[in-house]
């Protein structure tokens, strides 16, 4: 009983620290891994005693195989093969030459600088080629960079991941076997890459026909027939051919992800949760496991090690492999910026380790030492800079220009007009022939189909643009436009003209209502059409800021002003229905004119005459009643 309890408190002490772990890097808008990591170390043997995995003797090894199981799989399922298409030559260059770039630097460098043996520098190299996906996702997430920087870090890192972790355990048997011939080597990991991903391919179509088809089973049931069948895969591939396993899921996961599976959002909900539980708890105990002394008895040869492999071979590493892309000088900068290593890399290390000092080799605690202080320094360096270097060099996603517009009518026109006089790219989609011609007629590029269509977004080029807004006649359509839109692209801006309450609640954080809440979207095109509006602008100024506010807001709520576009910083963007404004913003907006037609005609006016931005006396001069705060000299200037 006592050992039984020992273990039970072991396992509960690792939960609640990881997942605190995790509710404190939220609070903190930090890496998750850090504090992880910090926190394992903190309640390790080297802290507070209260963490003592060797306790859980051979069960670490199958925690740790079963829950990476888990996290490749998750990692799978969020590899968009339609985006891995536009940077495939980049992320296959990655995969092949920029393993073999790093394994050779890094053991190069573990042994000139960290004075390793060749057999244990080559072991560290091949441990340490992956990054983690499990550090690299939230990391993105946190700092949002354009979609092609994000797609291949994002794919390198679960890619990567089973190629590395199959090359190292190829080392291993090298090292223990003393088998040195090349050739051996390469036909190992080849087959362990294929029997690993013909499992998994096969795998992952027969879970997606279990979502598909077996509709008597609920939803949380086919979550977890998913999780068994993964786990049963991952332990055949293992069965046939040591280590295949990581491969399998890995491919299960992408293959699932691409079958077009109803329900789908539930898995990868359920899945993510269990991802986060996975990385927290063994991050804490395999933190736990580690040994401080044996870090700081490296030395310095070993820092250079790592510092070499940072800002060395990975800037050699990116350079290779996207010589010939369309990445941008910033974007390769960034990319030789950030690769963090991960979860993969601890858990292989840990266990090699064990393996290691089980057949009298030396070396197995320095490895693991060394590769502990490269994810150490690589997270804590990388991660806690990430966000800054993205804005340093301008690739962040909120900085994304250009926009995609649903709907072609009077009012998307005149704001695709504005896009394109900035000379930021805009695409209009609508299925109308009549309304596209005008729009080409003004050279804004149309494509005649439905929005729905996520391979029609894609050709808009969503995935680059900072703004998607639907704007049809038909507010339900909108939202769902806009819904799937965030969903599939996740675009820095998201927008779309609903009613206040839509179908599905209009609580959803990744939509905005364009402009103002329920805007009638046929009676302000039927008034461009007439004629029957102004289109102005006005800068919100620091004295009289209130009440020009209030001032505008009135006409808003009396139906008569639309606020459309707003200039901030140099930038212009859609307003939303609850933008927040500032001191210095510029608005442009329509203003409704109601004079009579004939009137209008008269003062020299037609339905013809295009619209010109002015600044408009009935939204400038704030009307004294609306503001008795005014001193009288503020009164005499207005």
């Amino acid at each position: 009983m006592e050992a039984s309890f020992e273990v039970t408190l072991q396992m509960a002490i690792a939960v609640f620290a990881g997942i605190g772990a995790q509710v404190l890097a939220a609070y903190l808008r930090l890496p998750s891994i850090v504090i992880l990591l910090l926190l394992g170390i903190l309640l390790g043997g080297d802290g507070v005693g209260l963490l003592h995995p060797q306790v859980l003797g051979t069960g670490l090894e199958v925690i740790v195989a079963l829950a990476t199981a888990i996290i490749l799989f998750e990692g799978g399922l969020n590899l968009d093969l339609r985006e891995l298409g536009k940077v495939s030559l980049s992320l296959q260059l990655l995969v092949t030459l920029g393993t073999l770039i790093t394994l050779i630097g890094g053991s190069m460098a573990a042994h000139w600088l960290g004075e390793f043996p060749w057999n244990i520098a080559f072991l560290y190299a091949s441990i340490v080629v992956v990054t983690g996906p499990t550090v690299v996702g939230p990391l993105l997430k946190q700092i949002k960079v354009d979609r092609q920087v994000a797609t291949l870090l994002e794919g390198e890192g679960v890619l990567i991941d089973p190629v590395g972790a199959i090359l190292a355990f190829v080392v291993l048997d090298t090292i223990v076997n003393g088998d040195a011939d090349p050739v051996n080597a390469i036909v190992g990991l080849v087959m362990r890459l294929g029997i690993g991903g013909a499992i998994g391919a096969a795998g992952g179509y027969f879970m997606s026909l279990i979502f598909k088809r077996a509709n008597v089973l609920s939803t949380e049931l086919k979550n977890l027939v998913v999780l068994a069948v993964l786990w049963s895969l991952f332990t055949l591939a293992q069965m046939i051919r040591s280590e295949s396993g990581v491969m399998t899921t890995v491919v299960a996961g992408a293959v699932f992800a691409n079958s077009s599976v109803p329900e789908e959002r539930s898995l990868r909900s359920f899945k993510g949760q269990l991802t986060i539980l996975s990385v927290s708890v063994l991050f804490i105990l395999l933190a736990a496991d580690l040994s401080i002394a044996s870090v700081l008895a490296l030395g310095w040869g070993s820092l250079f090690t790592v510092l070499v492999l940072m800002f060395v071979v990975r800037p050699v590493n990116i350079l290779c492999c996207t010589w010939k892309s369309n990445l941008n000088w910033r974007q390769k900068l960034f990319l030789s910026w950030v690769a963090p290593r991960g979860i993969v890399s601890a858990s292989v290390a840990s266990l090699f380790a064990i393996l290691l000092t089980q057949r009298g080799i030396n070396g197995g605690d320095s490895i693991k030492a060394l590769v502990f202080l490269t994810i150490i320094m690589t997270v804590v360096c990388q991660g806690l800079t990430a966000g800054w270097v993205a804005k340093f060099l301008g690739i962040t996603s909120e900085q994304a220009t250009g926009a995609v517009i649903v709907g072609c009518n009077p009012l998307s026109l005149l704001i695709a007009r504005f896009f394109q006089e900035r000379g930021e790219n805009v695409v209009l989609i609508d299925t109308d022939p009549d309304c596209l011609a005008q729009a080409e007629a003004q050279n804004i590029r149309v494509i005649a189909s439905s929005a729905l269509d996520g391979e029609v977004l894609d050709e808009a080029g969503l995935g680059s643009m900072g703004t998607f807004v639907a704007m049809t006649s038909n507010g339900e359509v909108n939202f769902v436009l806009a819904q799937r839109a965030a969903e599939e692209f996740n675009p820095p801006r998201v927008l779309a003209v609903f009613p206040r309450d839509p179908a599905n609640g209009s609580a959803n954080h990744k939509v905005s209502q364009a402009f103002v809440s329920d805007l009638q979207i046929k009676t302000w095109n039927e008034y461009l059409n007439d004629g029957r509006v102004k289109l102005g602008t006005t800068t919100l100024s620091e004295s009289d800021f209130a009440s020009q506010q209030e001032h505008i807001q009135d006409k808003i709520r009396n139906g008569v002003l639309v606020p459309l576009l707003v200039e901030r910083e140099e930038r212009l963007q859609i307003i939303p229905a609850n933008q927040e404004w500032e001191v210095g913003d510029r608005i442009i907006y329509l203003l409704h004119d109601s004079r009579p037609n004939l009137l209008k005609r008269l003062s020299g006016a037609s339905q013809s005459t295009p619209l010109v931005l002015e600044k408009l006396p009935e939204v400038e001069e704030v009307p004294l009643t609306k503001v008795p705060q005014l001193s009288t000299s503020d009164a005499s200037l207005s």
